[in-house]
């Protein structure tokens, strides 16, 4: 295949991910790029991947969209083939008893609200063949102390999945979540002090934490197999229960 035909077939495929400057993020960037996906960052951290296009936003300000939409309509006007997946979020750890309102209206804002404005701004450019995938976590559906509002909104994610998948019916367009357990990135680092690290490790039946490329490759398949259109995937290495 020539580079002109390369070149035609990542403008026909593309990939719209939120978050894609580090982590989960970054490693389905890479997938989809090799997969010959045009892919398209959309954060304030800029993708280190030279090929990917970098779209700067902040996914906390309502107003977003607007700053941006006329940098993503052309993108999407040339794609056959249109994926987009919600895999930026919020963390914070919090609990339902101190959690003021407007502190839960932050993480709404960037983990369902975004997701959402995204949403009804793609969708009418999908074709058939098209895929939405949410990110979402082990804590999509249970419960830990101190992750309350990412625990409610994590909730939601699967929920708005739901109800997407029900919309589309008919239009060629399948959704997932995919729902990963405790995965060695940075956000993680953030959240979980070192010493504990292997009280994490060890909530897993491999003993180990998930790979950032295994949960690239678990979307990677959501994105591009429409038989799992409104499932939630979990891609945690099989968590120990207590």
């Amino acid at each position: 295949m020539g580079q002109r035909e390369l070149e035609c077939s990542a403008v026909m495929k593309c990939l719209i991910i939120t978050g894609a400057s580090s982590g989960i993020g970054l490693h389905t960037a890479e997938h989809f790029l090799k997969a010959g996906y045009s892919v398209t960052n959309l954060s304030r951290r800029r993708c280190p991947l030279d090929a990917v296009n970098h779209i700067n936003c902040h996914l906390s300000q309502p107003g977003f969209l607007g700053n941006i939409s006329s940098q993503l309509t052309p993108l999407l006007q040339r794609a056959d083939e249109v994926v987009l997946i919600h895999n930026a979020s919020k963390i914070c750890n919090d609990t339902a008893f101190e959690t003021q309102s407007q502190a839960l209206r932050e993480v709404i804002e960037v983990n369902l609200v975004a997701p959402n404005s995204l949403n009804y701004f793609v969708i009418p450019f999908m074709k058939s063949g098209s895929s939405i995938i949410y990110v979402g976590s082990t804590l999509s559906e249970k419960a830990v102390p101190g992750s309350y509002s990412y625990v409610l909104s994590k909730h939601g994610l699967v929920g708005m999945m739901r109800a997407t998948c029900q919309d589309l019916a008919g239009r060629g367009i399948h959704t997932a979540c995919v729902c990963p357990g405790f995965t060695d990135t940075e956000m993680l680092r953030q959240h979980v002090p070192e010493d504990a690290m292997d009280t994490v490790r060890g909530m897993s039946a491999y003993n180990r934490l998930v790979d950032p490329d295994e949960i690239a490759q678990t979307l990677f398949w959501c994105a591009t197999n429409p038989v799992i259109n409104g499932a939630v995937i979990h891609a945690n290495l099989g968590q120990v229960e207590s």
